[in-house]
């Protein structure tokens, strides 16, 4: 890469981590257990809006899988969100009734509390409808995942968006509060995904799956992203670029082999396409704090007043994380 191109990459980050420092300011503490954290312990963060019924199934995966402390920020949640978290015990909590789409779609705000309290810890940044499944995350935690990365000196970790879906309408089946959604939302597309690859930032662009190919037909350019790096070696000088789809410096991105090999990644299960989704939707494009003004949330309330059917017949149901594997939608590289 070119010197001057470099430059303004080391510019750019800079100006994410001044916007996080001016954006925090109005992100207010509701209860602060920092003081806790371990040197070695995993963290997670997380920002999220009227999301109660989601957390305690939340919670419960990622302790299970040895997270040891989590950071919220709540943009105004009207039903109970952060009184909840405000009374778990691995919880730190942050509040704002600030514009989510003027903080970059809150990850000014996270960009903030990383740099404040990730320094030197592997951060999992994720949304409360993803769930991350990486090789041999049914016997192994994620801090033995961490423990090879680090001895592989690899310091971030890459992983596939996979969407979830139910067999029928979304509605048929109700979420509750504490339900595991995958013994709702079970099924995703095995194949149907196209990668490119964002030479300035250095990394890939997934789309497609059931969103691109339900509400996106006509315009899959438009489809969202499904790369995400959610898994991080944090260190104060980095700054996500794009949610978790990019960071800086560059090379953070670089979670594949170059040279036609396979690095070890994960999925990120997506809990989207509940019932609880379609007042979701509605809520949303109400509010208008999406990118391109709401462009996706528009596509998505159209959608769901048809109340679509996701599954086809190459749809397949999730087993596990080596049907990912032999799909080619993971890997476990040469993780043993």
């Amino acid at each position: 890469m070119k010197a001057a191109r470099r430059y303004a990459l080391r510019l750019e980050r800079r100006k994410y981590l001044i916007r996080a420092w001016r954006k925090s300011r109005s992100v207010l503490p509701v209860v602060d257990r920092t003081d806790a954290i371990r040197p070695r312990d995993v963290l997670c963060f997380c920002t999220l809006r009227n999301e109660r019924v989601r957390l305690k199934y939340f919670l419960s995966y990622y302790r299970e899988r040895g997270v040891s402390h989590f950071f919220f920020v709540d943009n105004d949640s009207e039903d109970g969100t952060r009184e909840y978290l405000a009374e778990q015990p691995d919880c730190s909590v942050w509040t704002t009734s600030a514009s989510y789409k003027r903080s970059r779609f809150g990850m000014d705000w996270i960009n903030r509390l990383l740099r404040l309290y990730g320094h030197g810890h592997w951060c999992l940044t994720v949304d409360p409808d993803e769930f991350l499944v990486f090789p041999f995350s049914d016997t192994r935690p994620i801090p033995a995942l961490t423990d090879w990365l680090d001895a592989s000196s690899i310091k971030s970790f890459g992983t596939m968006l996979l969407d979830m879906y139910p067999k029928g309408a979304i509605t048929a089946q109700p979420y509750s509060e504490g339900d595991d959604p995958f013994k709702i939302a079970s099924w995703f597309d095995a194949g149907n995904y196209t990668i490119t690859r964002n030479w300035v930032y250095g990394n890939l662009w997934i789309q497609g799956g059931p969103r691109a190919r339900c509400f996106f037909a006509d315009k899959p350019a438009r489809a969202p992203a499904l790369n995400k790096i959610p898994l991080v070696k944090w260190h104060r000088s980095y700054a996500y670029a794009s949610s978790t789809h990019m960071l800086l410096p560059r090379g953070l991105n670089l979670v594949y082999d170059e040279w036609g090999g396979e690095k070890t990644s994960g999925v990120l299960l997506h809990a989207k396409f509940l019932d609880i989704f379609t007042e979701k939707a509605a809520e949303e494009l109400d509010r208008k704090q999406h990118y391109a003004a709401s462009a996706e949330y528009r596509a998505y309330h159209e959608g769901l007043s048809q109340n679509p059917d996701f599954w086809t017949r190459w749809s397949e149901r999730y087993i596990n994380w080596r049907q990912l594997e032999i799909l080619g939608l993971m890997s476990k590289g040469n993780w043993a």
